[in-house]
C-alpha cells in the first residue's frame, strides 16, 4: 500500500468481513498481491433463546445464544436479580457464543422469568425465556400457571404413597 491509497467501504455490514486481495501493477514488475482481513465491529444479535421444561428434583437449562463482533459477554437474570455462577443451585456456562444456566437440582423457586443478556463494546440486547414446569401453562403476558408444577409433585407423592399400601 503505498501513501494516500485506500479503500473506503461505506455503509458496510457484517456480512462483507473477510479476506480482500489487493493487487498492484505496473508494466516494470510482476503484479504485488497483498491480503487484508476486514472485521466489522457489530453489537450483539441473540439468534435463540430456549429453556426445557424441568420437573422439581431434576436438572434444568436455558441456553441464549448471540452473534456479536467483539465476542459478547453474558449475564443472567431472574425477575430483576442478577444471578452469578455458583450461588442458589445455579452455574452459568459460557462458551464461545452460547450462555447456558444449569440448574442442578429445580425447585418451585426456580420457575418464573429469566432474562439474558449479551453485551460488548458496540451495544447490548437481551431476551426472556420463561423457565416452566412440564405441562405448565402461561397467559398472553407471560405469567405461569405454575400451580400444575404444584399438583405434578403432589400427585407423584399421592401416587407413591397409594403404592406403597
Amino acid at each position: 500500500v503505498t501513501e494516500g491509497q485506500h479503500l473506503q467501504l461505506m455503509a458496510i455490514t457484517k456480512e462483507q468481513s473477510g479476506s480482500y486481495e489487493c493487487i498492484a501493477s505496473n508494466d516494470i514488475s510482476s503484479p504485488d498481491v497483498r491480503i487484508v482481513q476486514v472485521t466489522v465491529n457489530y453489537p450483539p444479535f441473540i439468534s435463540k433463546a430456549r429453556g426445557t421444561g424441568t420437573r422439581v428434583g431434576q436438572k434444568g437449562i436455558l441456553q441464549c445464544e448471540a452473534s456479536a463482533v467483539p465476542r459478547a459477554d453474558f449475564e443472567w437474570y431472574k425477575e430483576d436479580r442478577r444471578l452469578f455462577s455458583g450461588l442458589n443451585g445455579v452455574k452459568i456456562e459460557n462458551q464461545g457464543k452460547q450462555s447456558t444456566l444449569v440448574f442442578f437440582n429445580v425447585s418451585e423457586q426456580d420457575y418464573g422469568n429469566y432474562t439474558c443478556v449479551a453485551m460488548n463494546t458496540m451495544g447490548m440486547t437481551n431476551a426472556s425465556i420463561i423457565h416452566l414446569c412440564p405441562g405448565a401453562i402461561h397467559d398472553v403476558n407471560g405469567a405461569a400457571a405454575v400451580t400444575r408444577c404444584s399438583g405434578y409433585l403432589f400427585l407423584s407423592v399421592v401416587l407413591l404413597h397409594l403404592l406403597k399400601i
